[in-house]
């Protein structure tokens, strides 16, 4: 073996490389078995805790699980108890009458099971025969039929509430049976069942990496997340289960073959079961919970397969880790050898960099001698370029301030204009929410109330709009849904749409078109714009309103449009002056359009006017989203 001495030769270790040959050997032998041990004890660890943590996340699941299903059933045990003392149910089993009578309680039993959400409700005597069933006009009814060998019709019989869950033998349909007697003066005269249909349970629950089952009291699965098990069993049943199996007609034509189980480990987190699917092995972690009401037994069966993946990376890890450590070892070693050597050549380069650094600093002192002074003069250059920007911006600012407060007359008349329509709305809903107090109606009156309070909010908020007009600042702007912009203009135009009875027809592609905006501002403008509609289509034989947004190049376009009289070409330049209107003395005061044209001039946008056809059309344009045009969302103020 060759060492460098501390002098760059080289020597031979003469008799001592055997000895050391021998280090080596017992230094790897020593590092391979406790390679061994790590791996073995970290592998047993981190199963284990892998085993843990899947098992306390599966119980949680399963704990959700067993409350869901403890909530399907409650919601529906009640019912049959409380259909039991129906008087017209009573009465029909004392004297059935005829045809029409029991055609009538078929009615009356199809409306209780489609306004309870069940499957089937039905009425059988007490030989266990249907004669009154939801499903009359049904392919297959119950009607006619003999249920007397369900346990739940035997329970019921004896004065218990029966509970059952099977096959229907008609339908060939799973479901959860609940059975209440009818009684008349302490006698028995026959049975209500009400069937639930618990396949969305399934449906709801399913998981890829879990699968949920429910077994009846023979642990027979009648739900499971895994199509292919239902109908299996748990374990291999007895010919005497079979037999009573069959004799109940609980699953008719069902083999009921156990699940091909191949190991079952107990352990202290639940059960290892190794099953074979699909011809290849597969583990998973049991869990089980009791539902002692209805006597099953909900199990939760979780893949192991990220626990057997957790193992293998920390094995991987570990290894790799354990064998950094003996190549960082020996590397330390070779390490130690050629420090010295080092150390001459890096004082040989530490000297030659010295120099160049003083060449260097030299170098830089005069280059950066003369930047310092070209960087002065750009630095008084810049400096009077900024104060004479920030002055032509106060002068526009003080400007468009000006012509502003100049305007605010104009805006105080359209103010009152626009809160003649909420007034309006809020009287209506007044009256309406007093009638419906009258007639005890008190959540029709709270939602009219709760109206008439975004009513009033919007009326504050159009008054705010003066203020924040007489200010040097504009309202705040953001991206919003431009549906839920039309649909608050709606809700206030709702008493003249309900007066008037014209419809508005809406059309955004996409639904969920954005606009740049204020909710409030843009309310107010759709309002103005929706009512000269309404106003205009009043006396036509088929009157159109609607409204419609579409992307337009990097904007969006909103359009008012009604089928009413137009615009004459000599009226059209004028539509957006103040005070000007068409309509007769009394309704209206010509601000509208003014108002409106200024609203969306102040969130950066144009309208106009088209005529399409028989259709006159507002267009407006609005932004989608202010992070794409900077430039254009700095301007301060209003268009005048």
């Amino acid at each position: 073996m060759l060492w460098m001495s501390s002098t760059g030769k080289r020597w031979i270790c003469g008799e001592s490389s055997s000895l050391l040959r021998s280090c080596g050997f017992l230094f790897f032998l020593a590092a391979g078995t406790l390679l061994v041990v790590l791996v073995f004890m970290t592998a047993r660890f981190t199963t284990r805790q892998g085993l843990r943590d899947l098992a306390g996340e599966s119980n949680a699941r399963l704990e959700l699980y067993v409350s869901y299903l403890q909530g399907v059933l409650e919601k529906y045990e009640g019912l049959p108890e409380l259909l039991a003392t129906n008087k017209r149910l009573v009465s029909f089993m004392k004297k059935p009458g005829g045809r029409d009578r029991i055609e009538a309680l078929n009615r009356y039993l199809a409306t209780i099971n489609d306004i309870s959400d069940a499957a089937d409700t039905y009425l059988m005597d007490r030989e266990g025969l249907t004669i009154a069933a939801s499903n009359w006009d049904a392919e297959r009814p119950f009607i006619g039929r003999n249920f007397s060998y369900r346990p739940y019709f035997k329970q019921a019989m004896q004065g218990q509430l029966g509970r059952y869950f099977a096959l229907g033998t008609t339908s060939s349909r799973r479901g959860y049976y609940f059975a209440y007697p009818v009684r008349s003066n302490g006698e028995i005269l026959g049975a209500v069942v009400v069937k639930i249909n618990i396949d969305k349970v399934e449906h709801n629950w399913g998981h890829r990496d879990e699968t949920f089952l429910v077994t009846d009291p023979d642990s027979v699965i009648f739900l499971s997340t895994n199509p292919a098990w239902r109908f299996q069993a748990l374990h291999s049943l007895s010919p005497a289960v079979k037999a009573r199996i069959e004799q109940s007609r609980r699953y008719p034509k069902a083999r009921l073959t156990p699940l091909p189980i191949l190991v079952s480990n107990p352990t202290d987190t639940g059960t290892l079961l190794t099953l074979l699917e699909n011809g290849r092995k597969k583990e998973y972690l049991q869990q089980s919970r009791t539902m002692p009401q209805a006597g099953w037994q909900v199990h939760i069966l979780s893949d192991t397969k990220h626990v057997r993946l957790l193992v293998r990376r920390t094995l991987i890890g570990t290894g790799a880790a354990f064998i950094l450590v003996v190549v960082l070892v020996l590397m330390y070693r070779q390490q130690r050898l050629r420090m010295q050597e080092q150390r001459y050549h890096e004082e040989e380069s530490r000297r030659m960099l010295e120099q160049v650094n003083l060449d260097l600093e030299q170098r830089v002192s005069e280059r950066t001698s003369a930047l310092s002074e070209v960087n002065s003069q750009l630095r008084l250059e810049i400096g009077d370029r900024r104060r004479a920007e920030e002055k032509l911006r106060h002068a526009r600012k003080e400007l468009i301030h000006t012509a502003k407060l100049a305007a605010i007359g104009q805006m105080a008349t359209g103010i009152n204009h626009e809160l003649n329509q909420p007034l309006a709305a809020i009287r209506a809903y007044g009256a309406n929410g007093r009638e419906l107090l009258i007639k005890g109606r008190i959540e029709e009156a709270i939602s009219n109330f709760d109206r008439i309070a975004e009513l009033t909010e919007r009326m504050a908020g159009i008054g705010s709009q003066l203020k924040i007009f007489s200010r040097k600042s504009r309202g705040n702007l953001s991206s919003l849904p431009l549906q839920g912009v039309i649909d608050g203009a709606l809700e206030i135009l709702m008493p003249l749409l309900g007066k008037t009875g014209i419809k508005i027809g809406i059309d955004l592609d996409p639904a969920d078109i954005k606009v740049r905006t204020n909710s409030l501002l843009l309310q107010q403008a759709l309002v103005n714009l929706i009512t000269n509609g309404i106003h205009s289509v009043q006396g036509q034989e088929n009157p159109i309103v609607g409204v419609t947004g579409r992307f337009f190049e990097d904007m969006v376009r909103i359009e008012v449009r009604d089928n009413g009289p137009g615009v004459d070409v000599a009226d059209r330049e004028k539509v957006f002056d103040p005070f000007y209107t068409t309509k007769p003395s009394g309704q209206g005061l010509g601000l509208g359009l003014t108002i409106t044209r200024r609203i969306i001039e102040e969130m950066d946008g144009h309208i106009y006017l088209e005529e399409k056809g028989t259709f006159t059309t507002f267009v407006v344009l609005l932004h989608q989203d202010s992070a794409e045009y900077p430039g254009k969302h700095e301007k301060v103020g209003v268009n005048l």
